[in-house]
């Protein structure tokens, strides 16, 4: 008997980066010496502090039964006091926090707490892929939020389609931002906030990258007057301590939307396992450790370098103030697509091609940091061999 994909899985957009991807693994395949500016996945092993706490964990054998739903109370604890100390937003952790497995697990749960079929769902372009899916596995409609350089990659909430506000429910929104690396400052998220409120619209904001900055630490929504009536923001600590294959974050703000969450999740998943929260707890009260200082001169070095040898060949780049990306301009007259597929086929480096985060990103190109300094001034080196 013959299976076909539901209707849902029918109607996401097709995945752009699967050709480039193939082509990548058949270069490896060949023995080729491929330079992967494509992954958004640290290189660096998880601090070991955080692994030493593992280990005490998983050893405690109460730690081997079903987790606690909503969180092990100290991780939400720990989460609170983060917030506290690093955003001075003070947070009720049994009421306004729930921990999560992984900040892709909630971003994508999210409307199916709170949004109802037909309703409309705010999504931003260039932009995470999962917002988009969240949407229409809910059966919600999304409607797409132009980001361009000309407004710093922020959504223009003036510009908004009047009718498609009066019908949504929900806006996705993610700073600092993948792929552009752009900030949002807290002038910005007070007119969120502001638009929120008037529109009675919901506000979902992605701050996965919140610790990876350069100079100034990036603010939170919650800090916005008014923010905890209409908002709440994801965390994780993936790309902070180098966990991403632990799935470990939390949810903050609005108690009524993390409770229609909390509820969804215990309807779909059993929670994260305790020993990794409680090593979540370590990573949490260490998030100001020398260690943790210093990876993020890291990735400014691998940025100053990448971003330098860029502009020296003449692509258009600006100097990211957070993440680990780099957003730069393909040479002109080239596609985004026809771009990234010349330089795997010619050169064996991999970048993402814009056009896969939504139509405004095309004639970008993403690359992250995730390489030691010397693959990138190679890759550099190879980039430059290439004629357009």
């Amino acid at each position: 008997m013959a299976w076909e994909r539901s209707d849902r899985l029918k109607a996401l957009p097709p995945y752009l980066f699967v050709e480039i991807d193939r082509a990548r693994r058949r270069a490896i395949a060949a023995g080729r010496d491929v330079i992967n500016f494509g992954v958004g996945d640290p290189d660096r092993p998880t601090f070991g502090f955080i692994v030493e706490a593992m280990r005490k964990a998983v050893g405690d054998p109460a730690n081997h039964r079903y987790p606690f739903d909503e969180g092990v109370p100290k991780f939400r604890a720990a989460a609170a006091a983060f917030m506290k100390s690093r955003y001075g937003v003070e947070l009720d952790p049994t009421r306004e926090i729930i921990t999560c497995i992984g900040a892709k697990e909630v971003i994508a749960h999210l409307p199916l707490a709170v949004v109802n079929p037909g309703e409309v769902v705010l999504v931003p372009r260039p932009g995470y892929p999962v917002y988009n899916a969240a949407a229409v596995f809910a059966g919600a409609e999304p409607a797409y939020l132009a980001l361009t350089a000309d407004n710093g990659w922020l959504p223009n909430l003036e510009a908004i389609d009047q009718a498609a506000a009066a019908r949504a429910k929900m806006i996705y929104v993610n700073y600092p931002n993948n792929p552009t690396a752009a900030v949002a400052d807290l002038a910005w998220y007070e007119k969120l906030i502001a638009w929120g409120r008037k529109h009675n619209v919901m506000v979902a904001a992605d701050a996965a990258y919140s610790e990876v900055y350069y100079d100034s630490p990036p603010p939170s929504v919650l800090q916005a007057p008014g923010a905890r009536e209409v908002a709440v923001e994801f965390h994780s600590l993936s790309k902070t301590f180098n966990m991403t294959g632990w799935r470990i974050g939390w949810v903050a703000g609005n108690a009524e939307i993390v409770a229609a969450l909390a509820a969804v999740k215990g309807n779909v998943d059993s929670g994260q396992f305790n020993a990794i929260q409680w090593a979540g707890v370590a990573a949490l009260q260490g998030y100001d450790r020398d260690e943790v200082r210093r990876q993020r001169e890291i990735y400014r070095q691998r940025r100053d370098v990448l971003c330098d040898g860029l502009a020296k060949l003449g692509y258009g780049v600006s100097r990211p103030a957070a993440t680990f990306y780099v957003w730069a301009r393909c040479p002109e007259g080239v596609d985004s697509m026809t771009f990234a597929k010349r330089c795997l086929g010619e050169a064996d480096v991999v970048f993402i091609p814009g056009v896969g985060f939504g139509p405004p990103g095309e004639g970008y190109f993403r690359a992250a940091l995730t390489i030691e300094t010397e693959r990138v001034a190679e890759g550099l080196d190879r980039l430059a061999r290439l004629r357009w």
